[in-house]
């Protein structure tokens, strides 16, 4: 178990220093300058769990019917921009989508040793985890814009460890998707798990090692879950991120931006969204 445990520090703590690096600060004020015609944004707080959370919503106005939702969670630096812009790109694409706030009070922050400290929490206790999520869920909800029948999540990073463990406790997604993310965690459950899963996974990937990847589809497998592993070749941990690059050299990691993943692994996301909400 500490061998486990240390490993899931180790993954999470390079993670963050590598592919979760937009360290903008928070925005302040009830609704954000509207980028496209059409799309609205706003920031948003939301009470559970016992914490106030803030949250980031942007959907197309020119559409007047419900539409599919999905829930964004951020990268362990907290809800900077970078998951607002993964949810204004799929406002664009005709979601209502929401950046979520995990930690509350809309905290981020830039310092690695802070980030593995607010993190590890969700990795320990993913009921905390889920608790969390149980409540930016009844925050989409509410929206008339939202179809309440048809609702994923994407995450990143630490993100993408969420959603996945998040699936696995039932949570009532379509489906989820995780980019780079840990893939261990909550135990495989058939009972529990609904939601189709796609994993979006850089082949070279030195972080998450190829017993990892292995034993995920083996559990995957074990219970008839409805899975899509898909690895990208030459890409590296953080493959999604345009910074990657920079910070790979500033801190001398093995990671970097990989264009044609990136828009590979959208590209795979809408697929599968279009096959969830047929």
């Amino acid at each position: 178990m500490k061998h486990k445990l240390g490993y899931v520090y180790l993954f999470i703590a390079v993670a963050a220093i590598v592919s979760c690096n937009d360290q903008s600060s928070k925005q302040t004020g009830k609704e954000a300058e509207t980028k496209k015609p059409g799309i609205k944004e706003m920031n948003i707080s939301y009470g559970g769990d016992d914490i106030t959370m803030d949250g980031f919503v942007a959907y197309d106005t020119s559409v007047d019917t419900k539409r599919p939702a999905i829930l964004v969670i951020h990268e362990w630096w907290g809800l900077n921009d970078y998951p607002k812009m993964r949810a204004r790109e799929l406002a664009k694409l005709g979601y209502i989508a929401m950046a979520m706030d995990m930690y509350g009070n809309g905290l981020t922050t830039d310092s690695p040793s802070t980030a593995g400290k607010l993190a590890t929490p969700f990795y320990t206790n993913p009921e905390k985890a889920k608790a969390r999520i149980d409540a930016a869920l009844v925050a989409l909800k509410s929206y008339m814009q939202t179809d309440t029948s048809k609702i994923a999540a994407i995450g990143y990073c630490f993100g993408g460890g969420m959603v996945l463990n998040a699936a696995r406790l039932g949570e009532p997604f379509k489906g989820v998707v995780s980019f780079h993310g840990s893939l261990l965690g909550t135990p495989a459950n058939k009972d529990l798990l609904k939601a189709k899963i796609l994993v979006c996974h850089g082949a070279d990937d030195p972080f998450v090692k190829k017993e990892e990847v292995d034993q995920f589809k083996k559990q995957m497998d074990s219970i008839q879950a409805d899975y899509t592993f898909k690895a990208y070749p030459g890409a590296v941990h953080a493959f999604t991120n345009p910074k990657a690059t920079e910070v790979g050299k500033q801190f001398n990691i093995p990671i970097a931006y990989n264009a044609a993943a990136d828009s590979a692994s959208w590209r795979d996301m809408q697929e599968f969204f279009n096959r969830i909400f047929k």
